[in-house]
């Protein structure tokens, strides 16, 4: 009986504690309607808004009386004027005359020409231009994925024709490429290679125009394979929403990258980043120039026809059938793929720097250790951090300090939801682990004071495992939550970079620790 009515008891008092929750939850929320209340009363009183459109409307009744009263006056001056005589003709003497009649073929011949040229001649007066600020529309996931739909759109006939040309290259269909070779190489031979590139350049718009006037023709060395088109969703939650956008935004930001490695390689090229690779360009330059200004342009467009269809059709063959090959002698390949880009740059020189600085900071370092210290006391010192010393700040031993993983320590964000206060319920900071303790400098703690920082020893960790905080995000999340005994809900240390780094080694140490504290387990 004793024991059901402490469970009875017990019972009583948790729903008493669910009951104040719940009752503060709700004092929050009318605390909070009263605060939005008067805040709508104030903005209401600020705005003033009818007694604006009052004013306004007053504004427009003293402009109409005021265009009244200007036009009554205009009427009673108009009245009150006396009517003037009119003037006597005098007879217009004989230069007068002359001089009219000049006047009008004057002005009849300058309207003419005016009329018949007047307005080519406006378009060549010059204006100041205009700088038109486009504006922009705001970030939409619909929108940017409207656009990287139309982009790809667009791009498709460039892709396939750069497809075609390549299996035109590779010969993958013997008839089309060979006919295609026999055709190229007899033109070139008879000089006739510019005149067969805008036939065929004529023949592809006549095509076109075929195919919009509604004709069916489809001809491509390469079976085009057509890519379901997903139907557009209307309603999508948040986290489809934002699964998208990262989406998008890795489509987009690959393909960026893409086009700077080109960019980027082009211009290390023309800027002598790669000297010896440059110096062939430069001399092939040179050859050309002295080539252009000796031998006659026919042979020259020869020359050029004859090894363009040969390059096309049988070296590239050759080098794209054989890796190999292509790694040794194919110049242009090997020349592009060393062409760094500026991250790779930036990647050797700090590499350069490093290999450097690293024989001096070792000797540097040696030199530092007092005579008659040894590495192993020198690494038993106390650890200390940007307030003072480790242990003094978290009052520990002296002999606990920092793993060598997390000597810096994580920057994260302490999460205790036991805590009712905004200050308290989140803290921003540094996570350290020891070998017994879990430590948390608290970023806004004073130097001499730790009431903030929070120490949780190891083997007190009653459960560890990987959170997210907000759910609606996509990934496993970047906090851990550590549940001990004296707390009642979890604690949550939120917003890790490098959480599974964290994790993993918190996980090691708390199974090392319980596994010396229960051998036999």
């Amino acid at each position: 009986a004793g024991l059901g009515t402490l469970s009875v008891m017990q019972d009583l008092r948790s729903e008493s504690e669910r009951l104040n929750e719940v009752k503060g939850h709700l004092e929050i929320a009318l605390l909070e309607k009263h605060f939005l209340q008067e805040e709508l009363r104030k903005l209401r009183e600020e705005t003033n808004v009818e007694t604006l459109k009052q004013e306004l409307e007053r504004e427009r009744s003293r402009r109409l009386d005021l265009e009244q009263k200007m036009n009554d006056v205009l009427k009673t001056r108009c009245e009150d004027s006396p009517p003037q005589p009119p003037r006597k003709q005098q007879p217009p003497a004989a230069n007068g005359t002359d001089k009219q009649q000049k006047e009008t073929v004057c002005s009849r011949l300058h309207s003419w020409l005016y009329d018949r040229f007047g307005v080519y001649i406006e378009d060549f007066r010059f204006q100041p231009e205009e700088n038109t600020v486009e504006a922009e529309e705001p970030l939409s996931a619909k929108r940017l994925t409207e656009n990287m739909r139309r982009l790809k759109r667009g791009a498709r006939p460039v892709t396939n024709f750069l497809r075609n040309l390549s299996a035109l290259s590779n010969w993958h269909s013997v008839y089309t490429s060979a006919i295609a070779f026999i055709i190229y190489m007899n033109a070139a031979w008879h000089g006739w290679a510019i005149p067969l590139f805008l036939f065929l350049a004529i023949l592809r718009l006549s095509l076109n125009y075929l195919i919009a006037r509604g004709w069916r023709i489809q001809w491509s060395i390469v079976p085009e394979v057509s890519e379901p088109v997903e139907p557009p969703k209307e309603d999508l939650t948040v986290s489809e929403k934002f699964q998208l956008v990262l989406d998008v935004a890795q489509k987009a930001q690959n393909l960026f990258g893409k086009m700077a490695d080109v960019l980027e390689k082009i211009k290390n090229l023309f800027m002598w980043v790669q000297p010896e690779i440059t110096q062939k360009l430069y001399i092939a330059l040179w050859v050309a120039f002295i080539s252009s200004c000796v031998l006659p342009y026919k042979l020259m467009g020869f020359m050029i026809g004859l090894y363009a269809g040969i390059k096309f059709f049988i070296i590239d063959f050759l080098f794209k059938s054989c890796p190999k090959l292509r790694d040794k002698y194919d110049t242009p390949y090997i020349m592009w793929n060393s062409l760094p880009t500026d991250p790779q740059l930036k990647e050797r020189s700090n590499a350069t720097v490093s290999r450097r600085i690293q024989p001096v900071v070792s000797r540097s370092s040696l030199a530092t250790i007092p005579p008659g210290v040894t590495r192993e006391e020198e690494s038993g010192r106390p650890h200390n951090t940007k307030k003072g010393a480790f242990h003094e700040i978290f009052n520990l031993p002296e002999i606990e300090r920092p793993l060598p993983v997390c000597e810096n320590g994580w920057r994260c964000c302490l999460i205790n939801r036991d805590r009712k206060m905004p200050t308290d319920y989140i803290r921003n900071g540094m996570l350290y682990v020891t070998e017994n303790y879990l430590c948390f400098e608290s970023s806004s703690s004073r130097s001499g004071s730790s009431k903030k920082n929070k120490v949780i020893k190891l083997v007190d960790i009653t459960d560890i495992q990987k959170y997210k905080v907000l759910s609606v995000l996509p990934g496993s999340g970047m906090g851990i939550s550590i549940a001990t005994p004296s707390t009642q809900k979890p604690l949550v240390f939120g917003a890790m970079i490098h959480r599974d780094e964290a994790f993993e080694t918190i996980f090691t140490q708390y199974m090392k620790i319980m596994t010396t504290a229960n051998p036999e387990t």
